[in-house]
């Protein structure tokens, strides 16, 4: 059987990696380079994800935020270009469900003209079918698709929309027709609710070119009732691969990659787990996330934001000394929640997940 050698809630700090980071980059107080910016592009979700944005806390009266209070496509083009000069190589849009958010489109080819190594966008896949080419024309380079069944009861119970599986298989297909690929396809894995769904998504995936990764549920926000026992390691997701059909583990594709990936054996492909919880990878972290409303954290278990939107349209200031400001913030940076996760910090008021982004 596979086994992860490092010790449950211990971080891991030395990975085998193909691409190194250059010596010149900006970096934090723990000497961590700045290379990835998540950008959530609304804080609206058409699913009601019981570990995301549970429906008995976001219900129909949920109140979103007002236009006013948003950043423009031309604010989070400015700020990502600006952040783009101090060192980031690749930019995910999320959300929320940033497919809700009017003329994506636009944004997407802003931001493609920025010349990032990687452009890509997460989405639950509900209007995927409908958007895919347009958002490839925009420049848009690949998707990523969260599904975390595939069997109707278990996902509809979990995203508690009805929503049906085969609506985002048909949105992974177009995805992959117009060429957003590879495309990742992310699966939350709860104990009691979703670990028997492990095999079947493996399973119809291997052998497509696209990539499953299996994330460990996480305690991100301060709603969806997170308990450690709910937790099912990467360690026995990996088992139960394993078991049926052989893996071993690849490189890593670049410094601070967060999913650790595994090929099978046969040559059918790969799959991925992510193990913020059992194996923190705060040590080689390199990201920013801007909320909608122009906030700017440096981790995703964050109490607290930079308010940038409030500033430059207050101040009205320049790039320089926006960048001056960025680079203040990033070397400032010390933040290791999951490496601290203990009972103390699970008391803490974080940021909710739909409106900082995965």
């Amino acid at each position: 059987m596979v086994r992860l050698e490092a010790e449950h809630l211990l971080p891991v700090t030395s990975l085998s990696v193909s691409e190194p980071v250059p010596s010149d980059t900006l970096r934090d107080s723990r000497g961590r380079p700045l290379r990835d910016l998540r950008i959530s592009v609304t804080d609206r979700c058409n699913f009601r994800c019981t570990y995301c944005m549970p429906r008995d806390l976001f219900g129909p009266d949920h109140p979103y935020l007002p236009h006013a209070q948003i950043l423009s496509f031309e604010e989070i083009s400015r700020i990502a270009g600006v952040l783009v000069g101090l060192g980031v190589r690749k930019i995910r849009l999320t959300g929320g469900e940033p497919l809700l958010r009017r003329d994506i489109e636009r944004l997407v080819a802003q931001l493609a003209r920025l010349g990032v190594d990687d452009l890509s966008l997460t989405t639950n896949g509900s209007l995927l079918a409908k958007r895919a080419a347009a958002l490839h024309d925009a420049g848009l380079q690949r998707v990523t698709v969260s599904l975390d069944a595939l069997d109707d009861a278990t996902f509809r119970r979990m995203n508690d929309a009805d929503y049906p599986v085969a609506r985002v298989l048909q949105g992974i297909d177009a995805a992959a027709a117009v060429g957003l690929g590879p495309i990742k396809i992310n699966a939350v894995v709860q104990r009691g609710v979703n670990e028997h769904a492990v095999l079947d998504l493996a399973r119809h995936f291997r052998g497509s070119g696209h990539v499953v990764r299996f994330i460990e549920y996480m305690d991100v926000g301060s709603s969806n009732g997170w308990q450690l026992e709910q937790v099912v390691p990467s360690r026995e997701v990996l088992d139960r691969i394993d078991a049926v059909f052989p893996i071993e583990p690849l490189e890593a594709h670049y410094a601070g990659e967060v999913a650790q990936r595994w090929r099978y054996r046969d040559g059918a492909g790969e799959v991925g787990v992510i193990s913020s919880v059992s194996q923190a990878f705060c040590s080689s972290c390199s990201r920013l996330r801007l909320s909608t409303d122009g906030h700017l954290y440096t981790c995703l278990f964050a109490q607290h934001g930079t308010d940038l939107r409030g500033w430059l349209r207050e101040q009205g200031v320049d790039d320089s000394a926006l960048a001056a400001r960025l680079t203040a913030l990033w070397q400032l940076r010390s933040d290791r929640y999951s490496e601290l996760r203990t009972a103390a910090t699970a008391g803490l008021r974080k940021i909710e997940m739909h409106y900082i982004g995965g």
